[in-house]
């Protein structure tokens, strides 16, 4: 009988470790890209983060959502809403 574990159980390992190490800004960058995906396959859209500093995150809505109407809900409700769920200390999302 192998003591060796599988092959995706090591890999979930290392990606955990690699993400607690990660700086805040990192974690940060990686949620945003993550939120980005799903606005990209619903909205044809995407965010960028330009940058998180003192507890203050920008953003830039490009593709469809660069002046769309609803881009104030998408900033507002899935971003922001989303970014608080995982860092309660933003002060602020604003778009530039």
């Amino acid at each position: 009988m192998s003591t060796n574990r599988p092959a995706g159980v090591r890999g979930i390992n290392s990606e955990m470790a690699r993400v607690q190490e990660a700086s805040e800004a990192e974690r940060m960058a990686a949620l945003i890209a993550t939120i980005s995906s799903y606005i990209e396959h619903y909205h044809g859209g995407a965010v960028e983060m330009v940058s998180y500093q003192d507890d203050e995150l920008k953003v830039r809505l490009t593709g469809a959502c660069h002046g769309c109407d609803l881009a104030p809900v998408t900033l507002h409700g899935w971003v922001a809403g989303t970014v608080k769920q995982f860092f309660p200390n933003v002060k602020s999302v604003e778009p530039v």
